[in-house]
């Protein structure tokens, strides 16, 4: 499959949101990647439910809402409410991990798993068949704009293995540090999704800038 392009909404500009959401429309990227983020699980606080709703009423592609918080099973039914597409919960978050992914299939969305630079790929192991994305983080969750940690390229090759071995649809998805020079070399090594968040909104063309991580063969 062609990879997919996420531009991450935490680095646009908040004061011209709808602008920034049009950019997304009209440009070559696929989703839009949502951060919620609580200040507990990660030491930074985004936005909740009115931002993720004013979104989806410009939005004209799959919402992609990564929960980076406590207890996430609490709120499954407002993201679906306010518009996720796919959700995808941590798994250093939930004690039950396999109860919250069927909870999130159960509204109709797609679920997704993510795990923190530390976690090992075969924690997945048990859950992998069942979901159908895998987020890795390769930088610590809770800010924009961080270095990206290398080791990432070696999970990306575990976590295909896994998915192969377990015969998963899981897609696996790249989220922090991802820029013009990284970006080919995380295709090669298996990932399918990447999310761009500094690399786009800073650049002075955003959607010449989507369209070069879009590039089969930069």
């Amino acid at each position: 499959m062609k990879h997919l392009i996420a531009p991450s909404i935490l680095s646009a500009d908040f004061a011209n949101i709808q602008r920034d959401v049009e950019m997304i429309n009209n440009s070559l990227a696929d989703w839009f990647h949502i951060d919620i983020m609580d200040g507990v699980f990660v030491p930074n606080i985004s936005f909740g439910f009115p931002v993720v709703k004013a979104i989806k009423k410009h939005a004209k592609k799959p919402m992609d809402v990564h929960l980076m918080i406590v207890d996430p099973d609490r709120y499954l039914q407002h993201f679906k409410d306010a518009g996720a597409d796919i959700l995808t919960i941590h798994i250093e978050a939930c004690t039950h991990l396999h109860r919250t992914v069927q909870a999130i299939k159960n509204l109709g969305m797609k679920a997704g798993v993510a795990i923190n630079p530390h976690t090992p790929v075969n924690s997945l192991s048990e859950i992998i068949a069942d979901i159908d994305l895998v987020c890795i983080m390769s930088v610590n969750p809770g800010f924009g704009g961080q270095s990206f940690i290398e080791n990432t390229y070696n999970k990306i090759a575990q976590l295909k293995q896994l998915i192969e071995s377990k015969n998963s649809k899981a897609l696996i998805e790249i989220d922090g540090g991802v820029d013009l020079k990284n970006y080919k070399k995380l295709i090669d090594a298996g990932a399918n999704v990447l999310v761009a968040g500094n690399t786009v909104f800073s650049s002075a063309n955003t959607t010449q800038t989507i369209a070069d991580l879009k590039a089969p063969n930069p």
